[in-house]
C-alpha cells in the first residue's frame, strides 16, 4: 500500500489541526481586522506589525521563541499552570497555539481587506435605519465581506496543513499526538519506499491545492 496506517494518522491529525486552527483564527481575527479596517488610534500600527511578524520570520525560529515562552521559566507556562492547563510543549494544544499564531497573517489580511472594501455608506445606511453597531457587523459587513471571509478560510486551512518548522519545534515527532502530515513527509523520504512517499506527497498537496 502506498500510504499506511501512520500515514492515515498523520493526515487525520493534520485535519485536526488546520480545522480547528482555522476556526479559531476567524474568532480571534474578525474582530482585530475589524478594528484595525476602521480605527485611527496610533497603536494600529503597531498591531499590524505584530499581525504580519510571522511573515518576515522563519517558521523555526517562531517555533523556537514560543518554545522558549512555553518552556519551564517561560511566561506561558506559568499562565497555563494557573489555570490548570498544564504543559503546550509537545502537546495538540500546543500546536494549535502555534499554529494560530504562525497563520495569523494569511487570515487577517483577506479579512481586513475584506473590511476595508465595503467602505462607509452601507454602513451609514444601516444606522440610519437605526440598526445597532453589532446588528450592522452581523448582518451587514459580515454578509458583504464573505468573499474575503471565504479566502480567509482557505488560506489559514491551507498555510496549516503545509507547516513543518513550527510544528517540529514545538510539537517534535511523537505519533498520534503531534506527528503531521508534513513531518510524517520528512520521514519517509529518509527511507527507500518509494510508492508510500510518492502517495503521501500526492495526499498532502490535495489538502494543499
Amino acid at each position: 500500500m502506498p500510504i499506511d496506517s501512520a500515514d492515515l494518522q498523520a493526515i487525520t491529525l493534520t485535519l485536526e489541526l488546520a480545522s480547528l486552527t482555522t476556526v479559531l483564527l476567524l474568532v480571534i481575527g474578525t474582530p482585530i481586522a475589524w478594528w484595525l479596517s476602521h480605527t485611527r488610534s496610533c497603536a494600529k500600527g503597531i498591531v499590524g506589525a505584530g499581525v504580519a511578524l510571522p511573515l518576515v520570520l522563519s517558521p523555526t525560529v517562531i517555533g523556537f521563541y514560543l518554545l522558549v515562552l512555553m518552556g519551564p521559566n517561560g511566561i506561558v507556562r506559568k499562565f497555563t499552570q494557573s489555570i490548570s492547563i498544564g504543559n503546550l510543549p509537545f502537546t495538540f494544544a500546543g500546536l494549535v497555539v502555534g499554529s494560530v499564531i504562525y497563520s495569523m497573517p494569511f487570515v487577517m489580511q483577506p479579512l481586513q481587506n475584506a473590511f476595508e472594501t465595503i467602505g462607509k455608506p452601507p454602513l451609514e445606511a444601516a444606522a440610519m435605519l437605526r440598526a445597532g453597531p453589532w446588528n450592522t457587523f452581523f448582518t451587514v459587513a459580515l454578509s458583504l465581506a464573505k468573499p474575503g471571509i471565504v479566502t480567509a478560510m482557505i488560506l489559514g486551512f491551507a498555510h496549516t496543513v503545509g507547516e513543518f518548522g513550527v510544528v517540529l519545534m514545538i510539537g517534535g515527532n511523537i505519533p498520534g499526538k503531534t506527528r503531521v502530515v508534513s513531518v510524517q513527509i520528512s520521514i519517509t523520504s529518509k527511507r527507500s519506499n518509494t510508492r508510500r512517499r510518492t502517495g503521501l506527497r500526492a495526499a498532502w498537496w490535495c489538502f494543499r491545492s
